[in-house]
């Protein structure tokens, strides 16, 4: 029997009371199918049939790291009957064009869930940039988890604290910390997130080393690593797919395939952790309707002017206050229309049963 307390289960007497249902933990996710870690160990699962065809927005389905309710079967798939509460989780913008009615999709899509720490992996060669960090600083923060910039392949760089200190000036209450998978070089500042039982999240781009970094922090070859064009640093898709791995000493790793493109989805909170210094500045401008353009006595203008405040910085925070709110009016719209199809169709249902009664 396998102790899921392990993976992270926090018992609740409201679930164990359950009749022949038991508790479980998504490890692998591959479209219908799910791999499920329980007390009987891992099993493939599938969704109940009423709960998957009742499901309207991709953000509820399951998610690697969520805990669920399986009725368990011992000849063929296990079946999901229910997705417990999430504790965390990493979303971003779902643009993936699925019909739903005649409207595109454009709604949340669940990474991961149910972890503790997100590693922000970027390389110190090519890949770096603050611009990114700060972008996927500002999810990580609004994932409900605890962030750390991870800035690997350190023996690639001669002077590696010089980028340490640029990223300090721009991200503000969290650990920097940079590695080398292959000199083992400062795996030791990443052992007090290490612990039994926590999950982490890692994040980057492709070819960042994050396949590597597994490997080191694992004591083991467990992750195919490939090799990336030193022209450019570009590495190739290493992992595929997003995947629960437990390590020897009870930590797990959700790794997740490199990303080209971190749409952002619902930022508020994490937007105020990463840029709380410029959200400081709304409250010392003379008019609180400021929109800190031409208007006299604004503190993000006086703040750009005197050099607090970096122009690159402030042009950040807007193009991700855009993009956000972008996304949010786009989903907006897609419920409010998906509503209507839906009355539309009750009403059609409504005249057949008349017409035919």
């Amino acid at each position: 029997m396998i102790d899921l307390k392990k993976y992270g289960y926090i018992p609740l007497p409201e679930v164990e009371d359950i009749d022949d249902l038991i508790p479980a933990r998504i490890t692998e996710v591959h479209r219908e199918i799910y791999k499920v870690i329980s007390k009987h160990g891992e099993k493939n699962a599938r969704l109940k049939g009423s709960i998957y065809n009742n499901l309207e927005y991709s953000a509820d389905f399951p998610a690697i790291g969520d805990f669920v309710l399986i009725k368990y079967n011992e000849f063929g798939d296990s079946i999901i009957i229910k997705i417990l509460d999430r504790m965390s989780k990493f979303s971003r913008s779902d643009d993936s064009g699925h019909a739903n009615g005649y409207v595109k999709t454009v709604l949340e899509q669940v990474v991961a869930a149910n972890f503790d720490y997100v590693f922000i992996m970027v390389s110190l060669n090519y890949d770096f940039n603050v611009n990114r960090i700060q972008r996927y600083l500002t999810v990580a923060w609004q994932s409900g988890a605890v962030p750390v910039v991870v800035l690997t392949k350190a023996d690639l760089v001669e002077d590696y604290n010089e980028k340490i200190q640029l990223v300090e000036k721009y991200v503000l209450g969290v650990d920097i910390i940079a590695v080398s998978a292959l000199t083992g070089l400062g795996l030791d500042r990443l052992s007090k997130y290490m612990k039994p039982a926590k999950t982490l999240v890692f994040l980057g781009s492709s070819g960042v080393g994050k396949s590597s970094l597994v490997n080191a922090l694992a004591g083991e070859e467990i992750m195919h690593v490939s090799s990336i064009r030193e022209n450019d640093s570009k590495g190739r898709h290493t992992t595929t797919h997003r995947q629960l791995i437990m390590l020897k000493n009870g930590v797990m790793i959700i790794d997740t395939p490199g990303m080209r493109e971190l749409g952002i989805w619902n930022i508020s909170e994490g937007l105020g952790e990463v840029f709380s210094d410029i959200e400081e500045l709304f409250t010392k401008c003379k008019f609180s309707n400021c929109n800190h353009q031409t208007e006299p006595n604004c503190a993000i203008l006086e703040a750009i002017e005197n050099g607090t405040l970096e122009q690159s910085r402030w042009d950040n925070y807007l193009k991700l206050k855009r993009e956000a709110k972008f996304t949010e009016d786009k989903a907006k719209y897609v419920r409010e229309q998906s509503e209507k199809w839906k009355k539309m169709n009750r009403n059609r249902r409504k005249n057949l049963k008349a017409r035919y009664k």
